[in-house]
């Protein structure tokens, strides 16, 4: 478990995270916006030192603490709408609900070509091929841990060229798909894909559209995903460290050419990775 003390918290809040399990994360940047993430304040850390209990619907939310404070880290999907929402939190036995804002963002379109068109217009073992490894992959996706060690402080996976930003509203051979959920680095073939922080390997695949996958579990319902790789170097169950080497990046599933997507999931919803990453040097 990381515990520790920063020089601005008082000495007794130290001692306070010495003697009780506290989570402390580098947090994500904040954007409440559709695809972002909401940081939350709570209120102050008390005497117990138990983290209050979150959930956004029926969903838990990912609880920190951060300078004696405890924040609520919320994921937000990319088709909640923009408005007032509500957090849902419990302590002790009481319950109540915090009101908190989501702002509208434009995310732009991306048009793409497929050679093949097997992969936009799919034939009927296709279709019910991928509708029923969309629904393995929702399930995966509202998987919740418990840990008192979850990092949501990340590493780029791999080093090459970022290709496609999240939330693109994307066009394949002229036909509207679902919005770009994840983060695409053009690397070549073969290259190492590194897990962008330790954790748990959840789950392992060879998805239709995704090709093969790596699920990683950060714990708390923070859940990273590898996808197109040409070769998988870990199995379910499996613990990585952050910069782990998990798979080979390559074209597997629907791409146009070799490259890794990474996604990352915060309480059920894919959420911009580039808000878990403090500095990718060498990127523009």
């Amino acid at each position: 478990m990381r515990r520790f003390c920063r020089p601005r918290l008082g000495r007794a809040l130290c001692l306070l995270a010495l003697a009780f399990p506290v989570l402390a994360v580098a947090l994500p940047k904040a954007a409440s916006v559709p695809g972002g993430v909401a940081l939350i304040p709570l209120g102050a850390m008390s005497s117990t030192g138990r983290a209050p209990r979150a959930w956004l619907g029926e969903q838990p939310v990912l609880v920190a603490a951060e300078r004696g404070q405890w924040i609520a880290v919320v994921g937000l999907a990319l088709d909640l709408p923009p408005g007032r929402h509500e957090l849902r939190v419990g302590e002790g036995g009481e319950q109540k609900m915090l009101n908190f804002e989501v702002v509208s963002k434009y995310y732009p379109e991306q048009r793409i070509t497929l050679k093949d068109s097997s992969k936009v217009t799919l034939s009927a073992a296709d279709e019910a091929r991928a509708v029923a490894e969309i629904a393995t992959i929702r399930k995966l996706k509202q998987h919740w841990r418990e840990a008192d060690n979850t990092d949501s402080d990340f590493l780029l996976p791999a080093t090459g060229r970022l290709a496609s930003r999240f939330g693109l509203r994307r066009v394949f051979n002229g036909e509207p798909r679902a919005p770009h959920a994840g983060l695409d680095v053009a690397v070549p073939r073969g290259t190492a894909i590194k897990a962008g922080a330790h954790g748990v390997v959840l789950a392992t695949d060879d998805y239709f559209f995704n090709g093969k996958t790596v699920f990683v579990d950060h714990g708390n319902g923070l859940i990273s995903m590898y996808c197109h790789l040409d070769r998988i170097d870990v199995r379910t169950g499996d613990t990585v460290g952050q910069g782990q080497r998990i798979g080979l990046s390559g074209m597997t599933g629907r791409a146009s050419g070799p490259h890794l997507h990474w996604s990352v999931i915060l309480n059920g919803a894919m959420v911009d990775p580039e808000l878990f990453v403090k500095a990718m040097p060498g990127h523009r």
